[in-house]
């Protein structure tokens, strides 16, 4: 049964090494405030998991664990966006396992579906050669990756009943049904927390069976207005 928590005790959940997956593109679906508590309770030494790093600029959600050097390891498809996890980076501080996008979702749904690794194409010929075993299947070159299994899934979403059903806003659903699948412990902030039945069922994203904790976020209206000022600062900076 999941249940209702404050962010305080969610992020208590999550412990120093652990594996933590984060949904969100550039700030859109990112959950900011457990992304800042963690920063506040100062847990380190994590694996963090992330399509990309943070919103350009000014450093927040994902990009905020970076510049307080909580993560030891990042798996990404780039870094590029975030000053802070850049200079985590060249100061051997942070290492980077640089995983294509498709390829950390593909890693992600394995876990969740008991597969024993990811077949792909991708990246046959490119450095990636380095570190992974490559094998021939029917005239093909493939690269194997292990299932990427998560202690600790932190989860954005835009509402969330009594039971942990979840509905998930357009695209900032992202990776987060592959992360509540891999992970141990799944954890959702949320702009709104409604009665059970007032989400329709073909609205459902994320069933209530896979989630933990809820923790009750900042409203829509609230998020939209944070996100539109972080866009409008990002491109005063472009044009600076």
């Amino acid at each position: 049964m999941v249940k209702i928590v404050d962010v305080q005790e969610a992020i208590g959940l999550v412990k120093q090494g652990d594996v933590v997956g984060i949904s969100g593109f550039l700030g859109v679906g990112e959950p900011f405030g457990l992304i800042d508590e963690l920063v506040e309770q100062d847990t380190k030494d994590l694996t963090l998991v992330s399509v990309v790093t943070a919103h350009p600029g000014k450093e927040i959600g994902v990009g905020r664990l970076c510049e307080n050097y909580q993560v030891k390891k990042y798996i990404a498809a780039h870094v590029g966006t975030s000053a802070a996890a850049q200079r985590a980076y060249f100061e051997e501080f942070m290492e980077v396992e640089f995983t294509p996008m498709g390829t950390v979702v593909e890693r992600l749904h394995a876990a969740g579906a008991g597969l024993g690794a990811v077949l792909t194409p991708t990246g046959v010929g490119t450095i990636l050669e380095e570190t992974q075993e490559k094998i021939t299947r029917n005239g093909r070159e493939y690269l194997i990756y292990d299932p990427l299994k998560l202690n600790v899934a932190l989860i954005k979403a835009t509402k969330a009943d009594k039971y942990g059903n979840l509905y998930i806003d357009g695209t900032t659903r992202n990776i987060s049904r592959q992360l509540a699948l891999a992970a141990d412990i799944v954890i959702v902030e949320t702009n709104e927390i409604v009665e059970v039945g007032d989400i329709a069922p073909d609205d459902i994203y994320i069933p209530g069976i896979l989630v933990d904790y809820v923790v009750q976020g900042i409203s829509s209206e609230e998020h939209h207005k944070m996100m539109g000022s972080l866009w409008t600062e990002t491109k005063k900076l472009a044009v600076r």
